[in-house]
């Protein structure tokens, strides 16, 4: 009956291969491992025209070992790749705050892509009660 579990990659490290066409823009085709990545959100946003965001990435951000980019992708929007954030090894830490714009509940991912080329992400669903960015054409 649950011989199937076995076979699931680990949590805590799950590793994926994505053929999303917004994200392999980004990663170029590499794996991202779901760690070192926290993506806060509101649950629920009232509004779509600005919620809330946080990203934060568990790096020690030296010469040698550090966050060169973080990118957002929303699942919905009209523009899917919502923004770049370029950091480096005197950024001292690797953490954002801003507002986004999101037409309509979706997932928001957040990919942190690293000096040794690896690249890292979290995601997380926000239901949006009004929504923001509607391409109207």
């Amino acid at each position: 009956m649950f011989a199937g579990l076995c076979s699931l990659p680990s949590l805590s490290r799950a590793q994926s291969q994505v053929s999303d066409p917004a994200i392999v823009a980004v990663t170029k085709g590499a794996r991202l491992v779901r760690e070192r990545v926290k993506l806060e959100m509101p649950v629920i946003a009232e509004n779509g025209n600005a919620v809330p965001l946080k990203v934060s990435v568990t790096s020690p951000m030296s010469a040698t070992d550090y966050v060169k980019a973080i990118h957002l992708v929303s699942d919905r929007n009209p523009v899917r790749n919502m923004a770049s954030f370029n950091l480096g090894p005197y950024s001292g830490r690797a953490e954002l705050s801003t507002r986004v714009r999101l037409a309509g509940s979706q997932n928001v991912t957040a990919i942190a892509e690293m000096s040794d080329g690896s690249f890292w992400m979290d995601r997380t669903h926000v239901q949006v009660t009004l929504s923001a960015c509607l391409d109207e054409s």
